[in-house]
């Protein structure tokens, strides 16, 4: 099969969360890219507003929505309309995410520093919410028995990262299962949830610790086999392949992408 058939996703759609920056819009801008419908959740209204207005002048297919999805109700609300409105949903990337500051190696990382207001907003974004577009995502999926789930992870949910703080490595591996688990229900009806595990990016995350200190980026950097950060536009063909058809017998996987730096 010619690879332009197995990773083809035109006139498909696709909605993804955190869609404004990062790795969220790498992997918006690659569905519209490659012919995808796709709608774009985010807080950040500026933010949509200014790569809706650069991608529709491509051409691309691409909606936006303001949305918190620390609000369930409205997330689960928007993703049943675009479902609606489009009569199908054939990829989900539950990809919002916020960090949850320094890791142990700075004392205010600490355990018993860690604030607890700080620890439920993490989990909400990561966790919970992560959750919820997956039981919205679930019910049109399972009725046109078809989908892609991909779910942002972090090599923080599978390995200890000194560096990260806890609510984030905590809500990191809690999807990483969460992606696991899904992935069995969902099977039947050939559904496929997976994660992807990125390294250290060059994202709002990462990428604003790095533009304030150069040494934080050297310091991930070294983490890395690769010795470098990776730009987020290094994500879009895992991405691609993920909610294509190339991808189509692989389920309940969380994938690093991260420079070699689990490979030690």
């Amino acid at each position: 099969m010619q690879a332009a058939r197995l990773f083809d996703v035109s006139g498909t759609v696709s909605l993804v969360t955190g869609a404004a920056s990062g790795l969220g819009l790498a992997m918006a801008e690659v569905m519209a890219e490659n012919g995808a419908r796709v709608a774009m959740l985010d807080v950040d209204a500026g933010g949509l507003e200014t790569h809706l207005a650069r991608l529709s002048k491509t051409g691309a297919a691409v909606e936006g929505h303001v949305v918190d999805v620390t609000d369930g109700a409205l997330l689960k609300r928007t993703i049943g309309d675009v479902a609606t409105k489009h009569g199908r949903l054939d990829s989900v990337f539950a990809n919002a995410g916020i960090s949850a500051g320094p890791g142990f190696e700075s004392e205010v990382g600490h355990l018993e520093a860690v604030d607890r207001e700080r620890w439920d907003r993490v989990l909400r974004i990561n966790l919970t919410s992560v959750f919820e577009t997956l039981q919205a995502a679930a019910g049109p999926m399972k009725r046109q028995k078809s989908g892609r789930i991909v779910v942002t992870s972090s090599i923080a949910g599978i390995g200890a990262e000194a560096p990260c703080g806890y609510a984030y490595v905590a809500t990191k591996a809690a999807v990483a299962n969460l992606v696991r688990q899904a992935a069995l229900e969902l099977a039947r009806y050939n559904v496929l949830v997976n994660a992807i595990a990125p390294g250290p990016f060059r994202t709002n995350i990462g990428g604003g610790q790095f533009a304030k200190r150069p040494d934080s980026e050297a310091m991930w950097a070294a983490r890395t086999a690769l010795g470098r950060v990776a730009d987020p536009a290094e994500l879009k063909g895992l991405a691609l392949f993920l909610a294509s058809p190339a991808s189509s017998y692989v389920t309940g996987t969380v994938i690093p992408i991260d420079g070699g730096a689990t490979a030690d």
